[in-house]
């Protein structure tokens, strides 16, 4: 239960570990220099320290000056928790020292272990964060040594009773795989060409949500993004239509666009795909219905002039609260951290409606990840969620060679729009039609769509042309 668990300090990751840290075990942190492991272990001791709990930090290899100055920086108040300085001092490298845990003959304790025996029965901590453990691993006279001692050390700090989280770094020279097998559990933070990542590899009596977990590491510290899990969420709504506003287009639609569905709107630049999106954002959010607008490309500003040359008065529905619009800028926020965002809106705001313009910008965000698969996550939870949800795609072609979407995801969508650049008589005009609608009928004839100062105009059916999809249509 979550009352059993102990809360890590680290937004998200508690989420991760299905509730956060099981009490009196103990954890390692693993990872290269510079991936986070010491911020997450000062968010724990924090984390503790703000509920009361009495903490510990025994450092083995920074100084505790050092220590303080670079969490004071972070932002970590350190002065409710207890520090032992272990590292080692300047006259180390200048004395003739015994610097071992325990004494070879294993008989009587080096001062080492009993500085952290008496300070850990003086405080009695119900926290304790060691950085870095692998700094023992020099001071013991071989690896058997070296395991037998974190093990007998593990042991007694769980049996006063603290949770305790270690950190190693690990090197091809100096594995880690004692400290893994010693442990209860793992978290494994690394830095990849696309970003920071978390993952649980072991968890010891109890369940977690698989990795890998977008990580951010800034100036307030670490925050797990974690990785949407569509089948885990879910709620009722009712299957109705959710009409765009312009009768015939929704006659196009058969009605309209069914609530928990995802819509694919498809064609070549400066068409009037994000229009027509905007177009169904003007008439959920009319109605009522939070609406969310993510932009990947289009800067907020232009959006909000060209929408309110046409008609949809953006401003006064974001004032009401009914209309969110999120520019997204994609190289600097990961999909993991896009989807939080989502989710966010639908769960606190209760979003009914969102629309991604477009998938151009999704996948410069995934910086060479796999688009079809957390596009195909982030829109399962959207449908499950009973959220209406609008995709816009870019084709390269403008008129001939028709193609539905060069990003080839026609698959993950319900309902395929798609628009059309048409050349009759040496004027460029536009055909809007369906390709697809799992879910209910649908008019298979094109129409003209034209973009006017008082809003979307579609024409009645196509039906005096042929040959509408190669751009070049002829009359019948």
């Amino acid at each position: 239960m979550a009352s059993e668990r102990i809360a890590t300090g680290v937004a998200g990751l508690d989420e991760v570990l299905h509730g956060g840290l099981l009490p009196r075990r103990a954890y390692l942190v693993r990872g290269a220099p510079g991936t986070g492991k010491t911020t997450l272990g000062l968010h724990f001791l924090t984390a503790g320290a703000a509920a009361g709990e009495a903490t510990l930090l025994i450092s083995l290899d920074e100084p505790e000056e050092q220590l303080r100055d670079n969490a004071t920086r972070l932002g970590f108040d350190l002065s409710r928790i207890s520090l032992l300085d272990l590292s080692p001092t300047p006259e180390f490298f200048t004395q003739v020292e015994t610097y071992d845990l325990f004494a070879p003959a294993e008989v009587e304790r080096e001062p080492l272990a009993k500085t952290i025996t008496a300070r850990v029965e003086a405080l009695q901590p119900q926290r304790i964060f060691i950085d870095a453990m692998t700094q023992l691993r020099y001071l013991a006279p071989d690896p058997y040594q070296f395991r037998k001692q974190v093990r007998s050390l593990l042991r007694f700090l769980v049996r006063q009773g603290a949770t305790v989280l270690f950190s190693s770094e690990a090197s091809p020279e100096a594995p880690d795989h004692d400290l893994q097998f010693l442990s209860d559990g793992i978290l494994t933070l690394e830095m990849r060409p696309e970003g920071r990542f978390l993952h649980v590899v072991k968890f010891r009596g109890s369940d977690f949500a698989p990795g890998p977990h977008a990580l951010r590491l800034d100036a307030r510290g670490l925050e797990v993004l974690p990785r949407l899990v569509p089948e885990v969420f879910g709620r009722p709504f009712a299957a109705d239509l959710v009409p765009s506003g312009v009768p015939e287009l929704d006659e196009l639609l058969g009605g309209g666009l069914e609530r928990g569905t995802v819509a694919l709107i498809s064609g070549p630049t400066g068409v009037g795909k994000t229009t027509l999106g905007m177009q169904f954002a003007k008439e959920a959010a009319g109605r009522g219905e939070r609406t969310a607008v993510y932009l990947f490309e289009e800067r907020l500003e232009a959006l909000l002039h060209r929408c309110q040359a046409i008609g949809i008065p953006v401003h006064a529905m974001v004032e009401r609260g009914t209309l969110a619009v999120v520019p997204v800028e994609p190289l600097r926020l990961s999909p993991d951290e896009l989807a939080l965002r989502v989710r966010q809106e639908v769960e606190a705001q209760e979003a009914r409606l969102v629309l991604l313009d477009s998938l151009a910008g999704y996948r410069l965000a995934l910086r060479g990840g796999d688009l079809e698969s957390h596009l195909h996550a982030l829109s399962r939870y959207l449908k499950n969620m009973g959220v209406t949800t609008l995709l816009v795609n870019e084709t390269e072609a403008i008129t001939g060679d028709f193609q539905a979407t060069e990003a080839g995801l026609s698959h993950l969508a319900d309902t395929l729009l798609f628009l059309r650049y048409l050349e009759i008589d040496g004027e460029l005009r536009r055909a809007i039609g369906v390709l697809k609608k799992r879910l209910g009928d649908f008019e298979k004839t094109l129409r003209e769509f034209t973009i006017t100062r008082y809003g979307l105009r579609v024409g009645p059916p196509l039906r005096h042309l042929r040959g509408i999809l190669s751009g070049l249509p002829q009359g019948t």
